[in-house]
């Protein structure tokens, strides 16, 4: 986030530098497979291979929450 230069104060920059990270991130296809996952808009994500369009999360292309297998659980294995 350097493009704000010395303006915003530093945390708003740190934060605003991490979400460019996470954009300029490459992403995995989850149809086809290749590393070509763009960002169209706001949760919005195009594969430039197949074509294929699909939801995520804002800046990154899933979230990170655990499974809901993991939450019903409460995160503990069986074995």
């Amino acid at each position: 986030a350097g493009r704000f230069g010395p303006r915003y104060g530093t945390k708003i920059r740190k934060l605003a530098l991490a979400v460019d990270q996470k954009l300029q991130q490459r992403c995995k296809c989850p149809s086809c497979g290749a590393v070509k996952v763009k960002r169209v808009s706001t949760s919005i994500w195009k594969c430039r291979r197949c074509g294929v369009k699909f939801a995520g999360a804002a800046y990154a292309l899933s979230t990170m929450a655990p499974p809901a297998e993991m939450k019903a659980s409460g995160g503990a294995e069986e074995g």
